[in-house]
């Protein structure tokens, strides 16, 4: 197996995560612990680790033995930090969101992609067993055609100095969306409502509306004020409705065959149309076992073998542009009172409007 040295950037939340993974993924040997703070990247390490601690950026990219970086520092850092690494021939591993603004995430797609190097989302629930199951059931066809997708996460959260709710938490559903959704259904336009009942000077509670090719819709609920902790998605097909409850570890999946059918309508005329009769089908349940994994492990996993086989990632850098799409059109909407405004199509990065480096950004 092909050895990565691998550097992981940022010491701070998310850092040690990303430390201890990498430490445990064959085929990646963690060579540096990069932080402004390089005592706080020795508390992580530890007293014993061989691991490298450094405080500077170019230290570590200028390391020939680094062939790539995770990085783990603010958003607004993203584009220098992982642009520097890019430049310096390094494959890239990025938290959420990929960049500050959809047109910093198409700088890095498009830098990656001139030089053949992997970019690539940690969009760590897109790597859970149970989004792995999700996907598998929509994409063969399992539970018929999407007809809806709602989802929930609630909590008494950290209220973020720099974004607001939809920033801090939709990210994640937005990922899942994106990764699950079958071929040729894809987001057209958003409605974004929001409130800030505290006065913390951003939404705290929002809701996202998004209209689907086809006619499906899906909704997202983010909140950092719910005293109760909820993390629920629920995906309605055709033919079967899919629950997922990440907080049941012992169900987190439950797959209903039951639902509404539309009867006689082929045959009716239309000014009889509205005659049409409803019947409801009662099936099953059945809640498939899964295996209980890190999913972070798992990203880590298919960051190198992405690097090793030349291949994309599952949540590559445009999966990454087209949640940014997402959320920026849902603060326009936001701003304008919740209006319906289209998304920006991601697929095409090449004509998008060139982002610089913001001077004096971290590292």
């Amino acid at each position: 197996m092909q050895t990565i040295g691998l550097a992981v950037i940022g010491a701070g939340y998310w850092g040690p995560n990303l430390v201890r993974n990498a430490q445990a993924t064959p085929g990646l040997r963690l060579r540096y612990l990069c932080d402004l703070d390089a005592d706080r990247a020795r508390r992580v390490l530890g007293e014993y680790s061989t691991v490298r601690v450094s405080d500077s950026l170019d230290e570590v990219l200028a390391d020939p033995e680094v062939h790539a970086v995770a990085i783990a520092t603010p958003a607004k850092t993203h584009l220098p930090v992982a642009m520097a690494a890019l430049e310096a021939g390094k494959h890239v591993l990025v938290e959420k969101p990929l960049a500050a603004t959809h047109a910093e995430g198409a700088a890095l797609v498009r830098a990656a992609e001139e030089r053949g190097l992997t970019l690539m989302l940690d969009h760590t629930y897109c790597y859970t067993p149970a989004v792995a199951h999700l996907r598998e059931l929509v994409h063969s066809g399992g539970i018929g055609s999407v007809q809806y997708l709602d989802s929930v996460r609630i909590n008494l959260g950290l209220v973020q100095p720099d974004v607001d709710v939809l920033w801090d938490l939709a990210p994640h559903d937005l990922s899942i969306f994106l990764s699950i959704l079958p071929e040729g259904v894809r987001p057209l336009a958003v409605a974004a409502h929001g409130s800030d009942p505290i006065g913390a000077g951003r939404a705290c509670v929002a809701h996202l509306t998004i209209e689907l090719t086809g006619g499906a819709m899906a909704h997202v609920h983010v909140n950092w004020l719910s005293p109760t902790k909820i993390r629920t998605m629920v995906i309605g097909g055709s033919q079967r409705t899919v629950v997922w409850d990440d907080l049941n570890p012992s169900q987190r999946l439950s797959v209903y065959d039951r639902g509404v059918d539309r009867a006689g309508a082929a045959e009716l005329g239309e000014e009889k149309r509205e005659q049409t009769i409803v019947s409801y089908r009662t099936g099953d349940m059945v809640a498939p076992a899964l295996p209980e994994k890190e999913a972070l492990r798992a990203v880590m996993a298919e960051f190198h073998a992405a690097i090793t086989e030349g291949r994309p990632p599952l949540t590559d850098g445009r999966s990454g542009l087209r949640v940014l799409a997402i959320l920026e059109a849902a603060s326009a909407s936001l701003a304008q009172g919740g209006a319906f405004l289209p998304i920006l199509d991601s697929e095409d990065v090449a004509g998008s409007e060139n982002a610089a480096a913001p001077e004096g950004a971290l590292l």
